[in-house]
């Protein structure tokens, strides 16, 4: 019933190995000892994880492109990131994993050590989250990740501390977001997050936003997942009574 106004589901956690240092202040030799540790990793998957790693310094324009069109692939070109010196080096020590039917995804040193990504077509949210959670814990047994009994998962950015999870949906709502007061209500009660279709900071002239939650710290991936699904289905019940 959800397949007219969920375009697809996405969900992501950011994973710091332990023993290296952020990104943004990392040497140019421990990226690349970085890049060889996670790359060896994910060379080991298996079953539907199983997939290649693709170095950004041996990718052609053309598939750089593409996979930045459908959404798959990084950018340089955040002026936040850029300013905390997350560019250094660029593009070396970065690349990004995927599989074959690309519903699992890896980006290697862009903000974090690790984005680990799953994400498919249609509103299963519970066949997302399943490959997302199988797939970390098999990159789990090659590595520690760095992590807090205080703040969770370590990441780059402190509002990523906590789960450090993103659950969300691209969503189709035309008639909800012509009314940005209404929109911002529902947010605000479910405690989500509305970006345009470019990412944080961009509009959707066509209607459709990338709805997630917000909160990452004090609550499980469950939860954050569970918040996410609940605001989607109030937005939709929005949406069919305008």
């Amino acid at each position: 019933p959800t397949g007219k106004f969920i375009v697809s589901t996405r969900v992501r956690v950011g994973r710091s190995v332990e023993g290296f240092l952020f990104p943004t202040i990392m040497s140019k030799s421990d990226r690349l000892k970085l890049e060889q540790v996670i790359s060896g990793a994910l060379k080991g998957l298996t079953g539907e994880h199983a997939g290649t790693y693709y170095p950004l310094t041996n990718m052609t324009e053309e598939d750089r492109k593409q996979l930045v069109e459908d959404h798959f692939l990084f950018k340089n070109d955040d002026p936040v990131l850029r300013d905390a010196g997350g560019y250094r080096d660029w593009p070396v020590g970065r690349g990004i994993f995927h599989n074959k039917a690309k519903t699992f995804l890896v980006w290697v040193c862009e903000e974090d050590h690790m984005r680990i990504i799953s994400m498919q077509k249609g509103g299963d949210l519970a066949s997302v989250y399943k490959r997302l959670i199988e797939g970390i814990n098999a990159i789990g047994k090659s590595m520690k990740f760095a992590h807090s009994d205080k703040y969770g998962y370590i990441t780059c950015c402190p509002s990523n501390l906590g789960t450090s999870m993103r659950a969300s949906v691209l969503l189709k709502i035309p008639k909800l977001s012509a009314q940005p007061k209404k929109l911002n209500e529902i947010c605000e009660k479910y405690i989500l997050q509305a970006r345009g279709l470019y990412g944080e900071h961009t509009e959707s002239p066509d209607g459709t936003y990338d709805i997630s939650n917000r909160r990452r710290l004090g609550l499980t991936e469950l939860q954050a997942a569970h918040e996410m699904a609940e605001g989607v289905a109030k937005m939709i019940e929005v949406e069919k009574a305008l």
